[in-house]
């Protein structure tokens, strides 16, 4: 009798041990249904204040949250894979992570960030990629715009995302195709409505104070995703802050006479030494851009992401998990940047390997940081206006909007120096 409590009591304690206390959301390329939904899944952990952890190069990196029935009944209702892992399972992943000959590293994730994307009134998901992504892994975001931002709203936020746009105050460059269609004329009104409104006498004055308040807010510690024309355009508004780059088909007077003269590129937060597109008939910004620049075929446009020691470098490390270091490339008003005029403090995280072109860079801004990312729309090859929307249920695994993804979790994670 004694032996038979003692071996029940033996079973109970080991079942104990044994006892499921971790659920790992594996993102490697064959074990996750829902790669992109698993960054909702996390988000929705911290915003319940559980603990959650970013394996960094572990399965694709992967993240680990405690084990509760409301977030096993969440993955199944997202339909995201996970697994279910024991004590001794979680710590074995943990041993092999910490091993010094691993570039792997754990991250804590310590809150859910406050998410804000400057996007015009009235915009719908699908017109930009991370209101898309952010609406589809079900990751919450206050749309914000021009009055906000110039009333100091974005203290409210931890991180911010730039709509694709103009901040030049030459309407997206847009004129030669489009100067007489019915939404270019509205949202040309539109613009210098607000822009008075707001006491200021041209769009491209208030574009350049918004520009202004969004660097304050890196500068401070804030952190800034821009994709497409809004990576150049912000740069080239701070370059020329206080000089007349528009012409008056824009702002109804001429550029000022020598303006590319004029640029201060200390105020650019990535690139230095572009030279301006002086024409209006022409849609773009400035050499900075590749669009018309790279010779690369639609089957070979792939970009890849680059390697950094997850111990060492784990900020760089983030922005860069996927389960592929080959990512298929998409085109965009601005499509990629031209490496040679990215400042040499300013990290390229994604390269083209036949032309040399960033896809992808990251850097620091006095206590804060950006990352600016090419092209329009990940599973988009050539986004033209008017396409139809993109539908996320045919790319859950999509490795580009992962990209966007990584963003938007990063500033989560508890912060630890880096040290290169």
């Amino acid at each position: 009798m004694v032996f038979r409590k003692i071996a029940l009591l033996i079973i109970i304690l080991f079942s104990f041990s044994v006892k499921a206390s971790f659920i790992l959301l594996p993102m490697d390329e064959n074990s996750q249904q829902n790669h992109l939904k698993a960054y909702g899944i996390t988000y929705w952990c911290l915003d319940k204040k559980y603990k959650a952890s970013w394996l960094l190069n572990y399965r694709g990196g992967s993240f680990l949250l405690p084990d509760a029935a409301e977030i096993r009944k969440e993955c199944q209702i997202r339909g995201v894979s996970f697994e279910i892992l024991s004590d001794n399972e979680q710590q074995a992943i943990l041993n092999e992570i910490a091993s010094p000959s691993q570039n792997m590293e754990n991250v804590i994730l310590e809150k859910a960030p406050k998410i804000a994307v400057y996007t015009p009134k009235g915009k719908q998901p699908w017109d930009d990629a991370v209101t898309l992504v952010l609406t589809y892994a079900e990751i919450p975001f206050t749309a914000i715009y021009d009055e906000e931002v110039l009333s100091d709203q974005l203290v409210l936020y931890d991180w911010l995302h730039l709509h694709h746009e103009d901040f030049t105050g030459q309407y997206g460059k847009f004129y030669a195709s489009y100067r007489n269609v019915p939404w270019y004329i509205e949202q040309k009104k539109d613009a210098e409505i607000l822009a008075a409104k707001l006491g200021y006498a041209k769009v491209s004055q208030e574009k350049g104070a918004v520009a202004k308040k969004i660097r304050d807010f890196v500068i401070g510690g804030g952190f800034m995703f821009a994709m497409c024309s809004a990576t150049d355009s912000f740069d080239i508004a701070l370059s020329a802050d206080g000089v007349d780059i528009c012409e008056s088909m824009f702002d109804g007077d001429p550029s000022e006479a020598n303006y590319q003269s004029k640029l201060n590129y200390n105020n650019s937060f990535a690139f230095k030494d572009f030279i301006l597109e002086r024409s209006p008939e022409k849609y773009e910004f400035s050499d900075l851009d590749m669009t018309e620049k790279r010779i690369v075929p639609m089957e070979k446009d792939y970009f890849t992401l680059m390697e950094f020691s997850a111990k060492w470098d784990p900020i760089p490390s983030m922005l860069c998990q996927n389960h592929t270091q080959l990512v298929k490339g998409f085109m965009g008003q601005t499509t990629a940047f031209d490496a040679r005029l990215i400042k040499s403090n300013v990290l390229i995280l994604g390269t083209c390997e036949l032309n040399g072109e960033a896809r992808y860079i990251h850097g620091q801004k006095g206590k804060g940081m950006f990352s600016f990312y090419g092209g329009h729309d990940p599973e988009d090859y050539q986004h033209k206006v008017g396409d139809s929307p993109t539908v996320l249920d045919l790319h859950p695994n999509s490795p580009g909007y992962r990209l966007i993804l990584n963003n938007v979790l990063f500033p989560a994670a508890r912060k630890k120096k880096q040290k290169t």
